[in-house]
């Protein structure tokens, strides 16, 4: 169980989260849909153990977040977290000492999806490339959660509805839990099985992306734009 009560996170003069309360089962893929400043990237921080909220309560599956969390969750962010300097590889072997049972033939099949070339530099990949190599650090090791903030934003169309698949192809269902926020909702419509909308950092409407659909007659994009007005 993912456990968020009272949520509440400021920056300066700026509520980015407003008394947030959810709890999430485990073992689905969830969708976290909003606007820019809606607060996803911020609850996702704080679901990460990257940021500390200004007030309230989260639990990752029975322990406070912290140093214990982290252990099994794999965060991805938004911006890229390599070292340029690096090659691809080394970059890997790098994450693969921080992370226990990192599955190096995981890694592999991902870097072949991926199209990723072990001796290229960091710092020479595009954006799309890059974003790539966040998604092999972040499926190379089990972790328990997936944490994944606009993952396939730089990632080109042609390529990018064939990624999505095969990641969630490889997604442990009910052993994994993976939230991810995403402007391009069509992309993840038909991985996602719980959907949470944000708006000016309150939930503004969740539930089964299912039932949902089936309740207001509408696809999830088509209600992200009935929400965000």
């Amino acid at each position: 169980m993912i456990e968020v009560s009272q949520l509440t996170k400021w920056y300066l003069m700026t509520r980015a989260l407003r008394g947030i309360t959810l709890n999430l089962a485990t073992g689905r893929v969830i969708g976290v849909l909003g606007e820019n400043g809606s607060g996803k990237s911020t609850l996702f921080k704080i679901l990460a153990g990257v940021t500390r909220p200004t007030s309230g309560q989260v639990r990752l599956l029975g322990e406070d977040v912290g140093r214990r969390t982290r252990a099994f969750t794999a965060y991805m962010p938004e911006v890229n977290p390599f070292y340029s300097w690096m090659r691809v590889g080394e970059q890997l072997d790098f994450l693969a000492e921080l992370y226990p049972g990192w599955d190096r033939h995981k890694q592999d099949e991902l870097m072949t999806l991926m199209g990723l070339i072990a001796g290229a530099r960091v710092g020479e990949l595009s954006r799309g490339q890059q974003a790539r190599l966040k998604v092999v650090a972040a499926f190379s090791w089990p972790s328990r959660v997936v944490i994944m903030d606009e993952p396939f934003s730089s990632i080109d169309p042609p390529s990018r509805t064939r990624i999505v698949r095969a990641l969630f192809d490889q997604y442990r269902a009910g052993e994994q839990t993976v939230l991810v926020c995403t402007h391009l909702v069509e992309e993840i419509e038909s991985v996602v099985e719980e959907v949470i909308y944000l708006r000016r950092g309150e939930v503004a409407l969740q539930g089964h992306a299912d039932q949902l659909r089936q309740e207001r007659g509408k696809s999830l994009g088509e209600l992200f734009e009935e929400v965000a007005l």
